[in-house]
């Protein structure tokens, strides 16, 4: 089964036309590879992270695609609602709309027997898996309410992989999200706010080297081959996908 994208994974140009979008997890993997491809196809993106340096790099890229990006440095481990909230009011201040918010913030310290885990490390993941992007969703929702057509993406993970052996808190929080994206698609599906996943599959990414570190492992592919999949899902195409997870590999 190819893990190339199609011609349907390739949205139209300008897709994202006047549009404000935030991505978490933006100067990672698959974050920095949609914040590339959001700004090409037209997007106002603003870059969500912790790492203020990785965040810059992706802000230089982006800056040359599209219209030029916001930077919002926040660490979700540590960040409350509070903060959310503050996040949301500075966009409504600052660029008065939000059209779409890409979760792909994602914590995962490596593979380990839960009876040996470490308890810290359990919620940790938990809540920047799962409990941070609840938050922040909940605190974008009056801004993405305003609008005629506004979108929240999950990044997820394949759930017959991790939830199997020590995969932990992240695993279970992978499984958390698809309860939480059918509660709030079933919540919010008469409303301009939809709700989508987007599984892609394996990536090169930093973490998906922690659960694998031996070199024979030839299936991750850039994360920039389905970065046009998460331009389609946040674009007007993606009401298609209104309470589904879309797996790239199906």
């Amino acid at each position: 089964m190819s893990a190339q994208p199609t011609m349907q994974d390739v949205p139209p140009a300008g897709a994202l036309d006047g549009r404000v979008v935030l991505v978490t997890g933006a100067a990672g993997g698959l974050g920095a590879a949609a914040t590339r491809a959001c700004a090409a196809a037209g997007a106002t993106v603003v870059l969500l992270g912790r790492k203020i340096a990785k965040l810059n790099r992706v802000y230089d890229s982006a800056a040359q695609l599209g219209p030029e990006p916001l930077l919002y440095p926040l660490d979700l481990e540590g960040a409350g609602p509070d903060d959310y909230a503050t996040l949301a009011e500075r966009l409504e201040g600052e660029v008065g709309r939000l059209d779409g918010l890409l979760h792909c913030a994602a914590d995962f310290a490596g593979l380990t027997p839960f009876e040996l885990g470490d308890p810290a490390a359990f919620a940790r993941a938990i809540h920047v898996n799962l409990t941070a992007r609840a938050w922040l969703t909940q605190a974008c929702l009056p801004l993405l309410r305003r609008r005629e057509d506004a979108a929240v993406v999950f990044a997820l993970d394949d759930p017959q992989r991790v939830g199997q052996a020590y995969w932990g808190g992240y695993g279970v929080a992978q499984h958390g999200l698809r309860g939480l994206i059918d509660t709030l698609h079933h919540e919010l599906r008469n409303s301009p706010v939809r709700v989508s996943g987007v599984q892609p599959g394996p990536m090169r990414t930093h973490l998906r080297a922690r659960a694998y570190t031996h070199e024979n492992d030839f299936a991750p592919v850039e994360p920039a081959t389905y970065a046009e999949a998460c331009v389609q899902l946040l674009s007007a195409e993606g009401a298609a996908w209104r309470g589904q997870v879309r797996d790239l590999l199906a």
